[in-house]
């Protein structure tokens, strides 16, 4: 599953945000945020870590999940470059409406 994938669910959303606001934390911190049980927590943890959406590291018995800075970078790049498509076809359609406008005006329809 891929970043925008994992992220389209809610829950998933929410995890990722928490993260980002409070930094690492336990699986079972994550589970006292949310209605839900902790298999079902964890099932969306091991769906956004898969996606490369956050980071999990081994500390004695415990897991603690972060952010992935590296997939939120990747993600972004991805965004920065269908962000410049558009605005260059924009562009493209201002520089046309301006010579139609001016076609129109000039009495070439």
């Amino acid at each position: 599953m891929n970043a925008f994938s994992a992220l389209a669910d809610d829950t998933r959303r929410e995890i990722v945000s928490l993260l980002a606001r409070k930094g690492e934390l336990p699986a079972n911190q994550i589970s006292k945020n949310f209605a839900m049980t902790a298999p079902a927590i964890s099932q969306h943890l091991k769906i956004l870590k898969e996606a490369r959406v956050i980071q999990m590291k081994k500390q004695a018995q415990m897991r603690l999940y972060s952010v992935n800075e590296a997939g939120l970078d990747e993600m972004e790049k991805w965004i920065v470059e269908v962000r410049k498509l558009w605005q260059k076809r924009f562009h493209s359609l201002g520089e046309y409406l301006t010579r139609l406008k001016k076609e129109r005006s000039s009495g070439k329809t």
